[in-house]
């Protein structure tokens, strides 16, 4: 058992170089690889809305106000009343985890309020599975539009949990400024750390290759596409609920 004097030695090493105890990873590197987990999810989520719900996405919202403008324009965009859906009930959802994690915003390096806001994005793409196999992956005008709402909603409470964390240039249900920090490093040769790059790189590669396992599993076996990010969700809420709880058992 740890003495009292170990726990403040803990507690005094910087965020980063911490070890989540039992692993050899540190909490840092755990984190980053979650944010992957959850961009992958996204991509995946995108994919799934963009092919299967008649050209709308439920994550990238830069498109959806894209499309907006083109239906304003009556240039042939997606249907704007599930448009409107997807970015309703994404900043609902954005809103909805804000006021649940404010209260620990910036306390920890992964709030246990967070994964209660991941547990509620679990809990829309459930709802959003049973929904699509109901309608056997094709659904109609009414499911779709529902169906753009309750993805929405995920991706919206995805977010908001995830800018809590205070992470540079990460949100994982957008890339743009991702892409913008990480070659802004690069073009200035900042002394930024390695770890910073990875982490940016990452999630860059986690989206696309989220958005291709979506894509295909859509092909394939269309029914079954919405477990991809439910499934990846899942393993991010149990792995930050076993690593950052051991972590926050170690310090007290």
């Amino acid at each position: 058992m740890a003495t009292s004097g170990e726990h403040a030695a803990y507690r005094a090493l910087p965020a980063a170089s911490r070890v989540v105890p039992g692993r050899r990873l540190s909490a840092t590197t755990v984190r980053d690889l979650l944010l992957v987990g959850l961009t992958f999810s996204s991509g995946a989520v995108d994919a799934i809305a963009f092919l299967g719900l008649g050209k709308v996405f439920t994550a990238f919202q830069t498109g959806n106000l894209v499309f907006l403008g083109v239906d304003a324009a009556d240039a042939g965009g997606p249907d704007a009343l599930r448009v409107g859906c997807s970015l309703l009930a994404f900043a609902a959802g954005v809103l909805a985890a804000t006021r649940l994690v404010r209260a620990t915003k910036g306390s920890e390096l992964w709030p246990r309020r967070g994964t209660l806001a991941l547990c509620a994005v679990l809990a829309a793409q459930a709802a959003f599975l049973v929904l699509w196999a109901a309608t056997s992956g094709r659904p109609g005008t009414g499911s779709g539009h529902t169906l753009a709402a309750l993805s929405a909603l995920a991706m919206g409470l995805q977010s908001g949990a995830i800018l809590a964390l205070g992470v540079t240039g990460v949100f994982t249900t957008a890339a743009t400024a991702t892409v913008i920090f990480l070659m802004r490093d690069v073009g200035e040769r900042r002394g930024t750390e390695p770890a910073e790059r990875a982490r940016l790189a990452g999630v860059l590669v986690g989206l696309v290759a989220g958005a291709a396992s979506g894509a295909l599993v859509l092909a394939h076996a269309r029914p079954y596409a919405p477990v991809i990010p439910l499934a990846m969700t899942a393993v991010v809420i149990a792995t930050a609920s076993i690593a950052f709880g051991q972590a926050r058992s170690a310090r007290s």
